[in-house]
């Protein structure tokens, strides 16, 4: 088994290695996060013919905030690359691109599992379960290398579902070593709670609704933030050390300052406006 650790940099969007496939399989509506509407497999209006984004530096004053929060896990290279072996979806014929477009947001899936398995081998807590973790990764990593037609007709919600069962139990065991009053708000609705300078060390925030809420100087060390939706959460000031299963796109998702403290895993978006 390759050194999972060190491959964690192929779980991050590459876009010198895609085809823009994220801004031409993906839809998205007119909305706060997006100036216009953008059927499926449509390209956007700014990608250009060398599959890059005309607007790049200028996104969020354009009003497509929605593409600076997102990252496809290192799915676009794996498919681009891989799956379809450096065939741009523009050269080949209209069911090639179909099937490439079809295909990304599968492999999507498939990678942030790997993003959540890699991080779970590296929390000594997790040990009991290493080996059933082991397992379930190197699965996954065979997922992503199956053909195209063999994607398309992948069940990924219940290889997800296999996935979990791990992923719930080291997140059992990593909180237990957490002091704090390890809080219970698994899936909790907190849409624009004051929840400045809480105590949130060791607490399950597997799927919470936190947007909007007020994370001011709150204590999330140690917290587990599976699937917590933290779009436009303030983070100002926060203490997320050791806080697990935080993704990159959550993080850009939310607003925080230089005061917010972050695991190694992630890195400081670059919007968050700096304190001084």
């Amino acid at each position: 088994m390759r050194d999972h650790t060190a491959a964690r940099a192929e779980l991050r969007g590459d876009c010198e290695r895609c085809f823009g496939l994220c801004c031409v399989a993906l839809p998205f509506a007119a909305s706060a996060d997006f100036a216009v509407d953008k059927d499926a497999g449509t390209p956007c209006r700014n990608l250009r013919s060398d599959h890059r984004c005309g607007i790049h530096a200028r996104l969020r004053q354009k009003g497509f905030t929605g593409c600076t929060v997102y990252d496809c896990f290192g799915a676009g290279q794996q498919v681009s690359q891989i799956t379809f072996g450096g065939q741009d979806w523009r050269s080949g014929p209209p069911e090639h691109a179909r099937r490439m477009f079809d295909v990304f947001p599968v492999v999507r899936q498939l990678h942030e599992l790997l993003w959540y398995l890699t991080e779970a081998l590296a929390l000594p807590a997790a040990r009991p379960v290493h080996a059933g973790l082991r397992r379930v990764l190197e699965k996954t990593e065979e997922l992503t290398g199956l053909t195209p037609e063999e994607l398309a007709a992948l069940d990924v919600a219940a290889h997800r579902q296999e996935v979990n069962v791990l992923l719930l139990r080291t997140s059992e065991l990593a909180r237990a070593g957490t002091k704090g009053r390890k809080k219970n708000r698994r899936g909790a609705d907190l849409m624009g709670a004051r929840l400045k300078g809480t105590d949130l060390r060791g607490a399950d925030l597997r799927g919470a609704y936190l947007i909007a809420a007020d994370l001011t100087g709150a204590d999330l060390r140690g917290a587990d933030l599976i699937g917590a939706d933290l779009r436009d959460a303030d983070l100002t000031d926060a203490d997320l050390t050791g806080a697990f299963f935080l993704t990159q796109p959550q993080l850009n998702a939310a607003r925080g300052s230089a005061g917010t403290r972050l695991p190694a895993s992630v890195t400081r978006p670059g919007h968050w406006t700096a304190q001084v």
